[in-house]
């Protein structure tokens, strides 16, 4: 997640028991993390070898799942970097589509296991779900490059690139999710921080995901958590914010909005929870694996909900 650090208290790691259909997906995913935040490590322009090594990690995974992946590269200060993307195509035969993203470089001096490799290992996921499913409208799964400083809100920035290039090729983007930092959850009233006035509207608890939207994208919003919320239990929290407000904005989904697109970003809200934020503390035993696994499993249900009733 791209912007400045803010410290939090420690606060402590939820656990809880997943059903049996879920400890498989569960275990995935601690695998995803486990090799990209423990074993590849710190990845990005200023580690190559390790950043190369997170891309072709996403890469092999995919092309596991029997997808064609598709790169987009250009150069950083003498460094290749890489958008990858992979697609589902729509069973109804439109070119809409709903695009979901993660940011796979982590900023530097971390490892990044919540940020961001906990959103790549439910990306991965997803499009292994979707690889077996037939959702109504193209589903398309990109991993981002170059989010973190110093490149955010850069031309350098993988989904600068890639946002300019899709409005360029006139792509019909229904809606872009971007998964940001969905790592760390917490039952402990007074676990969860807010920007000023905000904490007099949600919970004190940091015990939910959220999904935050720019005033054009609200109507999508509430689509995607009508959707979520009809297939999943899990908590979540909804809001329409301005970009002022400290980490609205702060990933994939602002490149969207600059383009004119409809985005929103899905999150645990990162530093205002989650106290290793872009420290060397974020490592992967950190994670509550059982909740990203749940709310991976309804954001499946809830995009493909998206996705017929976008189509109709």
């Amino acid at each position: 997640m791209g912007g400045t650090p803010r410290p939090e208290p420690l606060t402590r790691l939820r656990t809880s028991t997943a059903r049996a259909p879920e400890r498989s997906l569960e275990s995935r995913l601690q695998t995803h993390v486990q090799r990209l935040a423990g074993e590849i490590g710190e990845r990005n322009v200023f580690h190559p070898e390790a950043l190369h090594a997170a891309a072709a990690y996403i890469g092999d995974v995919w092309a596991g799942q029997g997808y064609a992946v598709h790169r987009q590269s250009y150069d950083v200060h003498g460094v290749v970097s890489a958008n990858l993307e992979v697609s589902r195509a729509g069973s109804w035969g439109t070119d809409g589509m709903v695009l979901l993203g993660a940011h796979y470089d982590s900023v530097y001096g971390s490892p990044g296991a919540n940020d961001n490799g906990s959103a790549v290992a439910a990306l991965l996921e997803l499009a292994g779900m979707f690889a077996a499913a037939a959702p109504a409208l193209t589903v398309r799964f990109v991993a981002f490059v170059n989010e973190e400083p110093p490149f955010f809100t850069s031309d350098q920035q993988g989904s600068m690139r890639y946002a300019r290039a899709a409005r360029r090729r006139g792509d019909d983007i229904r809606l872009m999710i971007a998964l940001e930092t969905i790592g760390s959850y917490d039952d402990v009233p007074g676990s969860q921080h807010y920007p000023p006035l905000l904490r007099w509207f949600y919970p004190s608890s940091a015990n939910y995901i959220a999904f935050i939207s720019n005033l054009r994208s609200r109507r999508m919003l509430k689509r995607l958590a009508t959707a979520f919320r009809t297939v999943s239990d899990f908590p979540l929290q909804t809001a329409t914010l301005p970009a002022i407000i400290p980490g609205v904005d702060w990933s994939d989904h602002r490149s969207f909005w600059r383009q004119g697109y409809r985005a929103l970003m899905v999150t645990d809200t990162a530093f205002y929870r989650y106290p290793w934020y872009h420290t060397a503390g974020d490592t992967p035993e950190k994670l509550d694996y059982a909740s990203i696994a749940s709310v991976t499993e309804g954001m499946f249900g809830a995009v493909m909900r998206l996705c017929d009733g976008l189509a109709r």
